[in-house]
């Protein structure tokens, strides 16, 4: 039988310089989050398939053409995660977060799973870190995840990450719009891509989100969103862009901006980078009014985003961005003996009860061998321990960096490693 060797298409391992990287990253992103009152909610990997028939929307691509289903051993329809609001909403709902103090901040990081073709920026199993405030209708509370995004990017060192905002309505006034935007297709009906033509009974918003470069030729001189907003959702719209204004976080309002699912009303926006290629959105959200009631639960008003984790990294890497990254190993001890080698088990079991890590060596490398693996590995500090440091009781401790060292008492030898680890040596 032939071995595999290679992850199925569409996915990526993640090695551990890598995975260094993603941690400090997403400490960043859950600090941020903190620091606006978002606390980390953890949702299944599968859910009911409904869930994202209803909450998603029947006529989205996701839905239609991009879920991973299939029937468990129970006979149910499960599905894997294609985004991650329907599940917090379900979780919202099931576990009666709505009588909590509102409005409820709930953040988190997930896999997603879509059956797309991959490409730079966009694979079948990704990763998204999101945020989901419920219960307040009001402006402040999108200009609120808004600027949580745009702190985000300040505190991960980013530049050149464009705003663009728009308002899509609501189930007042989006009625006439839909009316509006299938007059415009009808009349050019016939230079509508398969999907579009299915799309305009449907779902003819899903067309001004089509990327088939004669369906965008076509919505580029569609109805505009914004000319058939309700007094409601003008006056809304206007706010937000009031509050971004007090912030001073500049944006762009983009009348093209849908988002691809359906739950959005109202408030949407996108995060846009040049540095992705043809996937340029790095995170988008909105504001999804009707989805809580949709699913079960009370009205509730609600408003999220979703970053694209993988699609961050990219951007860290082409910007040249350099994370902050402490050594992994504090030390390297390295026995000449077998009498130094039980030692120097113990003095690592020390410094690892102090949250450090310590190695030594459990291969039987010659000392030479040993240093040498030692600066492979990065150590900060390395200690050589023989028949002599064991009678005196004492090492010397060397940084790797600049070859500084200083004598360290056996007996003391945490204290001493945790001054150099300080710089007090």
């Amino acid at each position: 039988m032939a071995i595999l060797t290679k992850a199925p298409r569409g996915t990526q391992d993640m090695l551990p310089d890598e995975s260094y990287g993603a941690k400090i990253t997403e400490d960043i992103l859950l600090d941020v989050a903190a620091s606006y009152g978002y606390r980390e909610i953890r949702t299944p990997v599968f859910e009911h398939t409904e869930l994202f028939q209803r909450g998603v929307g029947e006529t989205t691509d996701v839905v239609q053409k991009e879920m991973y289903t299939f029937t468990d051993n129970g006979g149910r329809s499960v599905t894997l995660r294609p985004e991650g609001t329907a599940g917090a909403v379900r979780a919202f709902i099931e576990h009666g977060l709505f009588n909590e103090p509102m409005p409820q901040r709930l953040c988190y990081f997930t896999s997603c799973y879509r059956y797309e073709k991959p490409q730079a920026g966009r694979l079948r199993e990704f990763h998204q870190f999101g945020v989901e405030a419920f219960g307040s209708a009001g402006a402040a509370q999108d200009a609120e995840i808004i600027a949580l995004a745009q702190n985000i990017f300040d505190r991960l060192g980013l530049s050149g990450i464009r705003l663009e905002i728009n308002s899509i309505g609501c189930k007042n006034c989006r009625p006439v719009y839909r009316d509006a935007l299938k007059a415009y297709f009808k009349d050019n009906i016939g230079s509508l891509c398969d999907t579009c033509k299915g799309r305009l009974e449907t779902n003819p918003m899903r067309i001004l989100d089509c990327k088939s470069p004669e369906c965008k030729a076509i919505a580029a001189g569609a109805p505009c969103v914004t000319d058939y907003l309700c007094d409601d959702c003008r006056a809304h719209f206007a706010e937000v862009q009031e509050q971004l204004d007090v912030l001073d976080l500049p944006y762009t309002v983009n009348p093209g901006i849908v988002r691809g699912l359906d739950y959005y009303t109202r408030t949407v926006f996108e995060f846009i980078s040049d540095d992705l290629g043809a996937q340029s959105t790095v995170l988008g959200g909105g504001r999804y009014d009707g989805l809580v009631s949709e699913l079960g639960g009370p009205e509730t008003p609600a408003c999220g985003f979703a970053c694209g984790l993988e699609r961050l990294r990219l951007i860290l890497a082409a910007q040249g961005v350099e994370l902050p990254r402490k050594p992994d190993v504090a030390v390297y001890i390295a026995p000449m003996t077998h009498e130094a080698l039980l030692r120097a088990v113990t003095l690592c079991a020390e410094v690892r009860d102090e949250g450090l890590c310590a190695l030594t060596d459990t291969v039987g490398r010659s000392l030479k061998a040993q240093m040498k693996y030692a600066n492979k590995i990065g150590a900060e500090f390395t200690v050589v321990l023989g028949e002599t440091e064991l009678a005196e009781g004492k090492a010397v401790l060397k940084r790797m960096s600049d070859g500084k060292e200083a004598e360290i008492g056996l007996d003391s030898f945490v204290e001493g490693l945790v001054a150099a680890c300080l710089d007090e040596v």
